[in-house]
């Protein structure tokens, strides 16, 4: 079995799309990301400073990706993980877990001394990062103003 997980580029771009869509258009999440809405997101996140993502597949598979980027604060980097993405053909066997390890194990080496990231309240995305050891930030909240 022939698995890699390696630095995601933009040759990882077009898999990455398919499976963003695959994944956030059904369950739970039943969002309505297009191609043309998934790429351009996707892109942009690729370009984003300090940028720091892993794509994963086996057998010429796609599994899935993480990618995020990395922000200095008064108490050192963070590490904004804005997206974790994995084939919903497989969840919930532990390659999430596996992914968001690699990545950590990535961070330490470069000395970032935190990860945050936004999900969703009270679903599986919630208890799936509570299973990996993070817990809700009481000290922020999320604000939104919609524009209509």
């Amino acid at each position: 079995m022939a698995e890699t997980i390696a630095p995601m580029t933009a040759k990882h771009l077009e898999q990455c799309i398919e499976l963003y869509m695959k994944v956030f258009n059904r369950d739970p999440w039943n969002e309505s990301w297009t191609y043309e809405t998934a790429k351009e997101r996707l892109t942009d996140l690729l370009h984003t400073p300090k940028f720091t993502g892993f794509f994963w597949e086996i057998d010429g598979t796609p599994i899935g990706f993480i990618a995020g980027n990395s922000k200095k604060t008064y108490q050192g980097i963070t590490f904004y993980l804005a997206e974790l993405c994995i084939n919903h053909e497989i969840q919930g066997k532990g390659y999430g877990s596996k992914l968001l390890q690699y990545l950590e194990k990535d961070l330490q080496k470069k000395q970032v001394k935190s990860i945050y990231l936004l999900t969703s309240t009270g679903g599986l995305a919630e208890s799936f990062y509570r299973k990996n050891g993070y817990a809700v930030n009481n000290n922020r909240i999320v604000m939104k103003k919609i524009f209509f």
